[in-house]
């Protein structure tokens, strides 16, 4: 069974960077395509981005788009978000989640991470 760890969030300064990590576990990550979601305080949860098992990309999130790199590296178990250029606007819990194939729905990810904090203030 597939297990999902995030780390790399913390406390940016705006226009700073952050790259998350989303370590596989379990099961070999080729297998999965994998989302990056985030949940704003008093706000539903959202998809970031999600890459599928060939190394495509879906669209971005129009708030990241151009700020906002996804990649993986299946050799490592690993896929990472590049957030550049961050706003007050990103603070959130991000969560990595996999199932076989990208989907616009967020109830159809079946393995999710803890989630990771990431702030963005002054």
């Amino acid at each position: 069974q597939l297990q999902l760890v995030e780390s790399g969030g913390g406390l940016v300064q705006p226009g700073g960077s952050l790259r998350l990590s989303c370590a596989a576990s379990g099961s070999n990550l080729y297998y999965y395509a994998i989302g990056w979601f985030r949940q704003a305080p008093g706000k539903e949860r959202e998809r970031v981005v999600c890459i599928r098992r060939s190394g495509a990309s879906t669209n971005y999130a129009d708030s990241v788009k151009g700020r906002f790199t996804i990649s993986r590296h299946n050799a490592n178990n690993t896929v990472y978000l590049q957030m550049n250029s961050l706003k007050p606007e990103d603070t959130g819990i991000y969560y990595c989640a996999g199932r076989p194939y990208c989907s616009d729905y967020i109830e159809e990810f079946e393995y999710w991470g803890q989630g990771t904090q990431v702030t963005v203030s002054s």
